[in-house]
């Protein structure tokens, strides 16, 4: 009789120990610190570029458009800042895929095609969120500087500026996550595409609305910049929703 001999199936969540967990949890931790550690090397030698770049929107609405400093370490903290910043976006990648790697295993077949599809809707658009974020800046900067009238005299501290600025793209990017959980309540049922549509009004008030409170410049061009999309998406989402209904009744 011949013997053959099957190579064994690797470890799943299901049959994998605490300790596997453990083991491979900390295998993904210290992957993600080393990317973050050569991510924020790379931001802190182009830092000049990135602070062009970041700069760009003060530079549309001032000229010259010079950021002043008030101590001798506020240009190291930038540069720091500026470097941690850069790190975690130029890491965001690998930060995703060894989230997914972990999470996979616990995943059904079926469950992983529409995970790594949310995944990277999520990423898509966070980032045009904050495109649009540093898209509309010069607005608002221009509505923040003429707000307190003509006999004041702009000068940034490049902390605070650039404060602003990553919070402005933070939220945006943020907010565009709103129709992945509006399409993902809908999947599981939470919510219906005609429950959705009935609520359109009130929907279109708490978005302004919200738009209003989060937005960190308080200019109205942004709140705006801001409303908008939302509003679009929560249209796109009632739409995905009864797609996704008809595909599912086939």
């Amino acid at each position: 009789m011949a013997i053959t001999l099957s190579r064994p199936r690797p470890a799943d969540s299901d049959t994998m120990s605490l300790a596997e967990h453990l083991r491979e949890l900390r295998r993904r931790v210290v992957v993600v610190g080393l990317t973050l550690a050569a991510t924020a090397t790379v931001a802190f030698v182009f830092y000049p570029e990135i602070l062009r770049w970041l700069q760009a929107p003060y530079c549309a609405v001032a000229h010259p458009c010079r950021l002043y400093v008030t101590g001798p370490l506020d240009g190291l903290s930038l540069r720091i800042r500026i470097a941690t910043y850069g790190g975690v976006f130029l890491a965001s990648p690998v930060v995703f895929w060894q989230l997914w790697r972990f999470v996979a295993p616990g995943l059904h077949r079926r469950e992983r095609r529409p995970a790594i599809a949310f995944v990277a809707a999520s990423v898509v658009l966070f980032s045009g969120g904050a495109a649009l974020a540093l898209a509309t800046f010069p607005h608002a900067l221009r509505f923040l500087g003429s707000v307190g009238g003509p006999t004041l005299q702009q000068i940034y501290d490049p902390n605070k500026y650039l404060g602003l600025v990553t919070a402005l793209m933070v939220v945006f990017g943020v907010a565009f996550e709103f129709p992945v959980v509006l399409v993902a309540l809908e999947l599981v049922g939470v919510l219906q595409p005609a429950t959705l549509a009935s609520w359109r009004r009130w929907a279109i008030v708490l978005i302004v609305t919200m738009a209003a409170i989060i937005t960190p410049s308080g200019d109205p061009f942004s709140m705006l910049a801001l409303a908008l999309p939302l509003y679009v998406f929560y249209e796109l989402s009632i739409l995905v929703g009864r797609l996704l209904r008809r595909s599912s009744a086939h």
